[in-house]
């Protein structure tokens, strides 16, 4: 895997990790004014489908060696 290529990585990551965590304030503040169920619900399987975006992004930028 090249530079470019390992930086266009690390960059994605970094939006994805950002992204999830603004979606994880948004899921926190709709709970608490009693926000729509159904919206809450759909950003959950949002959040959920963002961190295995992450996790495999993750082992792609820092593939785990045994040493």
């Amino acid at each position: 895997m090249g530079d470019d290529e390992l930086t266009e990585l690390r960059v994605e990551l970094a939006k994805l990790e950002i992204a999830h965590a603004d979606l994880d304030r948004a899921i926190d503040a709709l709970t608490r004014v009693g926000g729509d169920a159904l919206c809450i619900q759909r950003f959950k399987k949002k959040k959920l489908m963002m961190k295995d975006e992450i996790a495999a992004l993750r082992e792609k930028v820092l593939p785990d060696i045994i040493a």
